[in-house]
């Protein structure tokens, strides 16, 4: 629970700067913030779920964490591919189309997804694997993105997204193997949520 508190207030203090610093008429503004938003959900989710585990918070961290996940996918597609960029002159672009059927499958992705686990079967390896294979499309997003662009500019800065994303593959591999808790206390599970605090305040940097 407390590690959860320290990812929360990462996206706090990411958002706090955002809002601070990036000018509102940026087309990029809205999604970084939107995803600062969805890590508020998904951490005061969790918070509550390993204060208190009942179905119902068991199952609102869950989506809150799928929705952070889904939305990473999202949004590294319109940075990268820059499909927020309209046309000023004719008010409209093929970017934009593909902006709306971009956003329209990643919604309908989420609620398929939160609709199986809800009324079919909540499953937990299904669960698992689906963020896993969502988060796993957007690392590789990012590392190429980041290859490209030091490439490009040769600037180490222009690599942090692939050196983030590496950074949060190592971490999250202490969810993928488990072991026993040292001193019957910290587990995988909690380290895992350790581990991505570091990388949560680098990404808004």
């Amino acid at each position: 629970m407390l590690f959860s508190l320290f990812n929360f207030l990462a996206h706090f203090w990411g958002v706090s700067k955002l809002k601070a610093e990036v000018p509102a008429g940026y087309t990029l503004r809205k999604y970084y913030v939107g995803f600062g938003y969805c890590g508020f959900a998904s951490w005061i989710f969790s918070m509550v779920f390993h204060t208190r585990d009942f179905k119902v918070t068991e199952k609102l961290d869950y989506f809150a964490a799928g929705l952070s996940v889904m939305y990473g996918l999202f949004f590294t597609v319109i940075r990268i591919f820059r499909l927020d960029r309209h046309n000023p002159l004719t008010g409209s672009s093929k970017s934009a189309t593909l902006l709306r059927v971009w956003t329209l499958l990643c919604a309908s992705m989420y609620i398929a997804h939160v609709s199986y686990l809800s009324f079919v079967r909540f499953d937990y390896t299904y669960n698992m694997a689906a963020n896993v294979a969502v988060g796993i499309i957007q690392n590789i997003l990012w590392t190429g993105f980041s290859i490209m662009r030091y490439r490009k500019i040769g600037s180490l800065w222009a690599a942090w997204p692939g050196l983030i994303v590496a950074w949060i593959i190592l971490a999250m591999s202490l969810e993928l193997f488990d072991f026993p808790p040292w001193w019957g206390m910290l587990d995988a599970h909690a380290l895992w949520h350790l581990g991505t605090v570091g990388p949560t305040i680098w990404w808004y940097k």
